[in-house]
């Protein structure tokens, strides 16, 4: 089932999400939703806040940018070949490598895309579906989803790593979305 994602300005938004436990009610099914959801809406991540669900949880396919990259940029993310998984109760536990930018949207602020830099590397302690711990490093554009998804779990948002100019230019913007004047072609809750 497509559930709607819920836009910037609703206050799920900004909360430190909770961890969860195997018996969560309806996990299995939140997590084929959120990819059903996620591919509904052209994302290449989705974080549970993003549908209303303050628990920490968030799904990835950065498969589908290393597999549609133009020719010429096949070098650009040497040795990412991409990931499709869940990742539950992630803690970031270090991070590596120089920051570069590189121009991130989110689902939950639609038209507004903005260059953010982020380390190269991250490495993430998580729980796959089953529950099995997990302790990985990921670079390249992989982690670079990781990081904004991540952050949604904190309760963070892509614009907060904005300079202040460039954040009151797009107040007026922002307001429209969280006021529901945005068109997207896919499902959205405003807050109210």
């Amino acid at each position: 089932m497509i559930l709607p994602i819920v836009a910037y300005g609703a206050p799920v938004l900004r909360e430190v999400s909770q961890d969860i436990t195997p018996d969560y009610p309806g996990l299995q099914q939140l997590i084929d939703n959120m990819w059903e959801t996620m591919y509904a809406s052209s994302g290449v991540g989705l974080a549970a806040p993003q549908v209303n669900r303050p628990i920490r949880l968030f799904v990835v396919d950065s498969e589908q940018i290393i597999n549609n990259l133009d020719e010429d940029e096949t070098d650009a993310y040497p040795g990412d070949h991409g990931i499709k998984q869940a990742f539950i109760n992630a803690r970031i536990i270090e991070t590596d490598g120089d920051e570069w930018p590189y121009q991130e949207g989110c689902l939950s602020i639609p038209k507004i895309r903005e260059d953010v830099s982020r380390p190269e590397k991250v490495k993430i302690r998580y729980m796959d579906e089953q529950f099995k711990q997990h302790e990985r490093t990921f670079h390249g554009i992989t982690a670079r989803v990781i990081f904004h998804e991540y952050d949604h779990i904190e309760g963070k948002l892509f614009i907060d790593y904005l300079k202040p100019l460039k954040k009151r230019l797009l107040k007026g913007k922002l307001d429209d979305i969280s006021k529901g004047k945005v068109k997207v072609d896919y499902k959205m809750s405003f807050p109210r």
